[in-house]
């Protein structure tokens, strides 16, 4: 291969793995629900933080775009995605599908060294809860579900659970006054956990989706139906 040709393939590379720097590295922070829903995006801001050029950005930011991380309207620019109660509602409900299936197959299918990386996460977790340390024990809440859905060894039902912005949804309507972690979350994760280790799938899915479905009642989102008008 020629100077010029090993030269064109680099860039082409580098360019690449700056492309990716930036919408990983966005998408990361989105999904971490450190910026608030309806936060305008500028490309100066998002380009300095992530040394990018603007055409990178902007590139990232269309297939953040597409894929509904963020919004872009005409004269308003792009701003972190917000849900109305109704899609909130259907995205967690779909989560709660997604993720006990996920925790089923988990149950038939997780290897013992992927066991082994829950009990250790779950012990994690049971510490930080002793100490209070409240960030320690969402990092590892985080992890337990990850290492979950990797441990169902279930592609399709992991790309779909992939695509869901419930991270999004739970940052707009958290409830900042309640207790954290919640009462009975680590007891939830430990049951999940038990059903696992126990090559139990029914009972893997039913912890699961009792532990979702208790998250999502803990937030703020009334889905209660009007009252007819009179």
């Amino acid at each position: 291969m020629d100077s010029e040709s090993s030269s064109a393939e680099y860039g082409t590379k580098a360019s690449g793995t700056r492309y990716s720097h930036a919408y990983d590295g966005l998408r990361s922070l989105l999904l971490s629900g450190s910026i608030a829903p309806g936060t305008r995006l500028t490309e100066a801001d998002l380009t300095r933080m992530f040394d990018v050029s603007r055409s990178t950005m902007r590139t990232a930011l269309a297939r953040l775009t597409q894929e509904g991380y963020v919004t872009s309207e005409v004269n308003r620019g792009v701003r972190t995605r917000s849900f109305s109660v109704e899609e909130a509602a259907d995205i967690l409900e779909a989560r709660e599908i997604l993720e006990a299936s996920l925790a089923g197959k988990a149950a038939e299918r997780a290897t013992a060294e992927e066991v082994e990386e829950l009990r250790s996460t779950v012990q994690e977790m049971a510490e930080a809860q002793s100490r209070g340390d409240q960030d320690a024990y969402s990092r590892c809440n985080r992890r337990y579900h990850q290492q979950i859905k990797l441990a169902a060894h279930q592609h399709t039902l992991a790309r779909a659970y992939d695509t869901l912005l419930y991270p999004l949804v739970m940052r707009q309507y958290r409830n900042l006054s309640a207790q954290h972690p919640r009462t009975g979350s680590l007891e939830e994760h430990q049951a999940i956990f038990l059903a696992i280790v126990t090559r139990n799938p029914d009972a893997a899915n039913a912890a699961m989706r009792h532990h979702v479905g208790s998250a999502r009642r803990a937030l703020l989102l009334d889905t209660s139906p009007l009252p007819p008008v009179s």
